[in-house]
């Protein structure tokens, strides 16, 4: 077979051209912030999967915007936190587009790899983002309050989403807003469930344990994240063709408590009474 590329290549698996990749950019979005995360490669252009990445930190941007602007309008300096922000991608994107422009708040992205708070630091430096900070610690220790909180989580994963919740829920976060990435603690113990529970074929062999597992996950979280007064919504992050890990959980803060969602969730609960899962040890129906 010939090396040359087909001159009908789809556009998911060639660089775009200049103009291609404008369309990509949201309103604000600066080419140098991307030339910096090293998503447009030193001649201008983006790669297949710089763009699958793009695309999936750009749609939970968009989707995020009119909660993050909820915070940013309160009279109290906003605190976005990027949870397991990791090269801090997410984090830089959110105070270019949305707390920079706002004037005050701040972004403070949380990663437990010393290396990559290091490098993230310094890129935030060089871009001039002067209320991003980054700390080196897991999401579960940290521990700094805020009273004008958004939590945010793209892809961290197993526990580290629960992690993300919990420090929204122990700050009564404003806004939690989470796509959960390999959720395997709920999965790994479905085997303690009875062996003849009437739902059992739903998770007897291993890859429908971890997708039931997977859903059955983040149906208890929305529950957890209701009963404690939040208003949440589940919805679609990008096309499947972009990502399998593809859920977001968007949740604000509009009341103490909702009993009816907690009297759910014990329902479910009764229901698989051999599950275990960090999240409902701390801020389950008994909490």
């Amino acid at each position: 077979m010939s090396g040359k590329p087909h001159a009908a290549d789809p556009p998911a698996r060639r660089a775009l051209s200049a103009r291609e990749i404008s369309a990509e950019l949201l309103d604000g979005q600066s080419r140098e912030l991307l030339h910096a995360l090293h998503l447009l490669t030193p001649d201008g252009k983006l790669n297949a999967d710089a763009r699958r990445k793009l695309k999936q930190i750009n749609h939970f941007a968009g989707l995020l915007r009119p909660a993050l602007h909820d915070v940013l309008d309160r009279p109290e300096p906003a605190t976005v936190v990027d949870a397991g922000t990791g090269n801090g991608y997410l984090g830089l994107v959110l105070y270019e587009l949305f707390v920079g422009p706002a004037g005050a708040g701040e972004v403070v992205g949380l990663e437990s790899n010393a290396q990559l708070v290091d490098r993230a630091t310094a890129r935030a430096k060089r871009l001039g983002f002067d209320r991003m900070r980054f700390a080196a610690t897991k999401v579960a220790d940290y521990d700094r309050p805020a009273a004008n909180l958004a939590v945010v989580a793209l892809h961290a994963c197993d526990t580290a989403t629960d992690d993300a919740i919990v420090l929204g829920l122990r700050q009564e976060a404003k806004v939690v807003a989470v796509v959960p990435c390999c959720q395997a603690e709920l999965a790994n113990n479905l085997g303690g469930v009875r062996a003849d529970h009437a739902l059992g074929p739903l998770w007897r062999f291993p890859i429908l344990r971890r997708g039931f597992g997977a859903h059955l996950t983040n149906v208890l979280r929305t529950l957890v994240l209701e009963s404690h007064g939040y208003q949440v919504t589940v919805t679609e992050l990008v096309g499947w063709e972009h990502s399998l890990k593809n859920e977001l959980i968007l949740a604000k803060k509009v009341q103490r408590g909702n009993s009816q969602a907690r009297n759910q969730l014990k329902a479910l609960l009764q229901q698989f009474p051999g599950i275990r899962m960090g999240l409902l040890d701390d801020w389950g129906p008994g909490a």
